[in-house]
């Protein structure tokens, strides 16, 4: 895992959104509407909604904004109607691409992906044609500048909760669980005043694709910014190695 820690990514993501919060806020009401839906308004007996709660924080949500998100669900339940759908497909030179979508309209976003991919010369394929190369897995980031913890007490800290591995990179700390032990060890972390860069279920290649012609790079980035810019477009995994 070394060598291929998200943090970057993430940091990268997070310039991206400060420009566009909006964009983020939506995708986490979105969440937080469905977690509500299915568990209830209260985030002490709904762990899907605990889990969405951390992930807004991390994303500097305020917590009026999540508040006023969870009562408003609460007060529309029978009106949230979305539907999640994943759609696999490949991108340049083979690479694989999982998307994530939250929807009311289940044609319109099929047909946005659709374009997504086919603008940047890929194709939407069949379901299981390429999440067979990814492993589904909670991920937790850790920004080292905002860790007091030694590493090996932190490391010990999360195998301790459950954790599966623990990853020391150059900027950050990487911690994996199972996706049924990461409510638990994202939690145990919490109580402990951890701050999470990003906290979540999921899906890590197994291999990487390194692109090195710029046709290809120009056409991966244009099928991820399409999709990026997608409000029906929850989460993009890809195994492309930016």
């Amino acid at each position: 895992m070394s060598g291929h820690s998200k943090f970057a990514n993430i940091k990268h993501k997070k310039e991206k959104n400060d420009a566009a919060k909006g964009k983020m806020f939506t995708i986490i009401g979105k969440e937080i509407a469905v977690a509500v839906k299915e568990g209830g308004a209260d985030p002490v007996n709904n762990s899907k909604l605990r889990d969405v709660i951390a992930k807004a924080k991390a994303n500097n949500m305020p917590n009026d904004t999540i508040e006023r998100g969870i009562k408003k669900a609460a007060g529309n339940v029978n009106a949230v109607n979305y539907e999640t759908v994943t759609y696999e497909g490949y991108g340049p030179n083979g690479t694989a691409i999982i998307v994530d979508a939250l929807t009311d309209n289940k044609n319109r976003t099929a047909a946005n992906v659709r374009n997504a991919f086919t603008k940047g010369k890929g194709n939407v394929g069949t379901q299981g044609c390429v999440s067979y190369m990814f492993d589904k897995k909670g991920q937790i980031v850790i920004d080292k500048e905002e860790c007091d913890m030694d590493a090996d007490e932190l490391m010990m800290m999360a195998l301790d909760a459950g954790a599966e591995d623990f990853a020391e990179e150059e900027d950050s700390f990487e911690i994996i669980t199972a996706p049924e032990d990461f409510s638990v060890v994202r939690e145990a972390l919490e109580n402990e005043g951890i701050k999470m860069v990003d906290a979540e279920v999921t899906m890590i290649p197994q291999n990487y694709v390194t692109l090195t012609d710029e046709e290809s790079i120009k056409n991966i980035n244009k099928i991820l910014d399409l999709l990026d810019e997608d409000d029906d477009v929850q989460q993009v995994y890809h195994n492309w190695d930016e």
